[in-house]
């Protein structure tokens, strides 16, 4: 039961973040794309929904790309360079 609820929340913490690169990509296309839409109306890209979408997307980007550099460097499958450096003796 207790091994369970961890894998949930772990799941959780990686699926709350795409949402967010998700929501933030949307937003970001959707403020772009307003300008050709309703040219009339306002020809302009919306710079706010444009500027939080790009934080969003950010964010969820590099939460998961972090979390994966560091699985991948835990197990070893990362390149030299990005191996820990060791204390030479």
């Amino acid at each position: 039961m207790r091994a369970t609820f961890y894998r949930f929340i772990a799941v959780l913490m990686l699926v709350i973040p795409g949402v967010m690169a998700t929501y933030g990509f949307l937003a970001m296309k959707d403020a772009f794309f307003a300008q050709f839409g309703a040219a009339e109306l306002n020809p302009h890209v919306q710079w706010g929904k444009f500027s939080l979408g790009f934080v969003l997307f950010l964010a969820g980007v590099a939460f998961i790309g972090g979390w994966t550099f560091f699985r991948d460097r835990k197990r070893n499958y990362v390149a030299p360079r990005f191996k820990k450096k060791r204390k030479k003796q």
